[in-house]
């Protein structure tokens, strides 16, 4: 079975940094993106960031680009997302997903999701 662990989310203050990780199991085939995604109370989740398993392309949101990285170890079968002067609207659920074909922000899309990741930034 197709498993996505989420984890590394904590309490930080605005200007610091957490890195997510997102574990991967259970895939068969390479051709999967890993996607991260959040969802603040009261709001749509949205997409944050993702990364094309098979060729390594990677998309960011515009809220994020130059603040964080998403990034891949092939031997742990990981997907990390670091996170940088970080503020207070970046204070949500974090999750991460699997999408087949190529990264994409489109929720319906995906196929797997792993349990959120609670991050939150204090002013």
């Amino acid at each position: 079975d197709v498993q996505l662990q989420a984890s590394g989310g904590g309490l930080v203050q605005a200007g610091g940094s957490l890195r997510l990780s997102c574990a991967a199991s259970g895939f068969t085939r390479d051709d999967y993106a890993i996607g991260w995604f959040r969802q603040a109370p009261g709001k749509e989740r949205e997409g944050v960031s993702c990364f094309s398993r098979d060729d390594g392309t990677t998309l960011y949101a515009d809220s994020v680009k130059g603040r964080f990285t998403i990034s891949r170890d092939i031997a742990e079968n990981t997907v990390y997302l670091q996170m940088n002067s970080l503020k207070p609207e970046d204070t949500a659920v974090y999750y991460c997903a699997a999408v087949r074909f190529g990264c994409t922000f489109v929720t319906a899309l995906y196929d797997y999701w792993g349990q959120g990741t609670q991050v939150t930034v204090s002013s």
